[in-house]
C-alpha cells in the first residue's frame, strides 16, 4: 500500500497547466476553473470544472481526474470488481453508509457554491452507488482525506503513479510531449 498524494492548495491554472490537460485528454478543456490537484510531479491530475459548459450544457462532475497513469490504475481496480465489493459493503454498513452520504453532501455543497444544479446528481454515484471510482478518487485527491471514505480507499490501492515523473510535459514547462513520445 503506497501513501497518498498530500492534499494541494487549489490554483487557478496557468497556461502549462491547461497544455498539460490538452496533453493528458487529447483534447482542450471545458469547463476548466481550477487546478483542484496537483500530483507530486507537480502537473494537475484532478481540475475543477464548471456545473455547467460553456454551452450551457450542465456537468454535475465537479472534480474529473486528468492524470492518465492514474486513470489507468483506477480502471484496473474497476475491472479487478473493486466497485462491486464496495457496493456489498455500503448495503451492510450503516455507519459506511451514512459516510459515503456525507461525501455526497460535501460534493454537492462544493459543486453548489460554484452554480446549484437543482435535481442533478453529485457523481460517482453517490449517496446509493459506487458507480465510477475516478471522480471519487478525483473527490478525494481535491478535498483531502476523511470526506470520501470509497475515494481513500480506492486511492490507497493505487500504485505510485507519479514515481516514474510527469506523464506529460507542456511546451510551456519545455517540453510538449506524451509520456512514450520522442522529444
Amino acid at each position: 500500500m503506497q501513501t497518498p498524494p498530500p492534499q494541494t492548495e487549489r490554483t487557478e491554472p496557468t497556461e502549462a497547466d491547461v497544455e498539460a490537460f490538452e496533453l493528458q485528454l487529447g483534447r482542450p478543456p471545458r469547463g476548466l476553473r481550477a487546478i483542484a490537484h496537483r500530483c507530486p510531479c507537480g502537473q494537475p491530475d484532478v481540475v475543477e470544472t464548471a456545473p455547467r459548459l460553456p454551452d450551457g450544457t450542465p456537468f454535475p462532475t465537479l472534480y474529473y481526474l486528468t492524470c492518465p497513469r492514474a486513470a489507468s490504475a483506477i480502471g484496473t481496480l474497476e475491472a479487478e470488481g473493486v466497485m462491486k465489493e464496495m457496493q456489498a459493503r455500503l448495503a451492510e454498513d450503516p455507519e459506511l453508509a451514512a459516510a459515503y452520504r456525507a461525501a455526497h453532501e460535501d460534493y454537492i455543497r462544493r459543486r453548489d457554491a460554484v452554480e446549484v444544479l437543482q435535481g442533478f446528481p453529485s457523481a460517482g454515484g453517490m449517496p446509493d452507488r459506487v458507480k465510477c471510482l475516478h471522480v471519487l478518487v478525483g473527490h478525494s485527491l481535491a478535498a483531502g482525506p476523511g470526506v470520501n471514505p470509497f475515494g481513500d480507499e480506492a486511492l490507497a490501492m493505487l500504485p505510485q503513479w507519479w514515481a516514474k515523473g510527469p506523464c506529460v510535459t507542456p511546451c510551456a514547462a519545455g517540453g510538449g510531449e506524451q509520456e512514450g513520445e520522442a522529444r
